[in-house]
């Protein structure tokens, strides 16, 4: 199913709700990430409660509107559910919530407003039966993604020449028009099992498990994900939750630049393995860091034997355990571009000990911190020992 098609239908599905209901629909996936909308008509401006807004323009609901919903059961009902407004949580409106399921697994949520008199308990059945048929297309969505798991795994890890061509054209004769799409590639790591878990996961046009290059290293999954728009990375950032929660809590993620085709799909996927070393090295990049994000890692990761090389020799005693604390200041300095007062600040120390540590660390290592070279060496190794 091409994802031209696939949108449309999405949107044709909701606006039967929309007629059926007489209220504005929203089609989200099962991790809130929006899907379609009906048109918004009214001159009632409440209509357009604050929700609804962000959901349409943001592509995503908060983790409080979303924790507030859940708390309803809506990812164990199997019929309407109508969710009291709660202004502490930012939901101004009530609301009523038509769970979209197929064989028992929900996959999304249709969202209306609910008024006084709201829809009859007809209307309301017929509303759900059109989110079954929204749940059967979310479901072969998804289904679709998994039946490529051998021709997508195949492109990313075929050898160079003929080899690599031969299966990127394979995968593309199998993923039919979605193949000169929008797409983004998605890693994450460390995947235990070989068997990707894809239910509802519908942006994904395929899915992967890949090892690490030469066996060595766990797992990871890959994703090839749809997007709409190049700046539009919701569907990406929605999948990667949605996996990481499968992965465990010590899975990270990593997203490469968006591309059109898949002449590229062997550097989006290096980007997105590197972005994903990068989120576990540096947590305030993660759980999910993009390849546009991760700065000093781009060159770090692409090092030739970067993750398992020894260090360089004359920064290697400063990155030892009794000397942790001047590893971290060295690289808190250098982030600040060497300005003291910043530096200071950051670590919440006074100046006359910073520049202590800084003597120190020029001791440990025979480097001169007042030498560009020098700082960008040290700068280099603290950053690199993170991987």
């Amino acid at each position: 199913m091409q994802n031209g098609g696939v949108t449309g239908d999405y949107q044709e599905l909701v606006d039967e709700i929309s007629a059926l209901l007489d209220a504005p629909a929203t089609l989200e996936n099962r991790d809130f990430g929006l899907v379609a909308f009906g048109a918004h008509d009214s001159d009632d401006d409440s209509a357009m409660d604050p929700v609804r807004t962000r959901s349409i323009l943001t592509r995503r609901s908060t983790p409080a509107v979303r924790a507030w919903f859940e708390g309803f059961g809506i990812t164990r009902a199997t019929g309407p559910v109508r969710i009291p407004a709660a202004p502490e949580a930012g939901v101004f409106r009530d609301r009523i919530c038509l769970p979209v399921r197929h064989r028992g697994v929900v996959l999304g949520y249709v969202w209306l407003l609910d008024a006084d008199p709201g829809p009859s308990d007809e209307r309301l059945n017929a509303a759900m039966e059109v989110a079954a048929r929204i749940g059967a297309l979310l479901s072969d969505e998804a289904r679709a993604g998994a039946d490529l798991s051998r021709e997508f795994g195949a492109a990313l890890t075929a050898g160079p020449g003929r080899q690599r061509d031969t299966a990127v054209a394979a995968l593309g004769e199998a993923l039919g028009q979605d193949a000169d799409g929008l797409h983004t590639v998605l890693c994450v790591t460390p995947w235990a099992d070989d068997t990707p878990a894809v239910r509802g996961v519908a942006s994904a046009a395929a899915l992967a498990t890949v090892a690490a290059p030469g066996g060595a290293g766990p797992l990871s999954l890959a994703a090839l994900v749809r997007l709409r728009a190049p700046d539009r990375l919701d569907p990406a950032l929605s999948a990667a939750d949605r996996l990481r929660a499968d992965a465990g809590p010590a899975a990270t993620g990593g997203i490469a630049t968006p591309r059109r085709g898949l002449d590229g799909l062997t550097v989006s996927w290096r980007e997105a393995t590197a972005s994903a070393r990068a989120a576990r090295a540096e947590p305030r990049l993660g759980p999910v860091a993009r390849w546009s994000a991760i700065g000093p890692y781009r060159l770090l990761t692409a090092l030739p034997g970067a993750a398992d090389a020894p260090g360089d020799p004359v920064v290697a005693p400063l990155l030892t355990p009794p000397h942790r604390e001047l590893a971290h200041t060295a690289e808190v300095f250098l982030d600040h571009a060497g300005q003291a007062g910043r530096t200071a600040a950051a670590l919440g120390i006074h100046r006359q000990t910073l520049y202590y540590r800084l003597s120190r660390i020029q001791q440990i290592t025979g480097l001169d911190l007042n030498d560009g070279e020098d700082r960008l060496l040290l700068h280099m190794a603290v950053k690199r020992a993170r991987l």
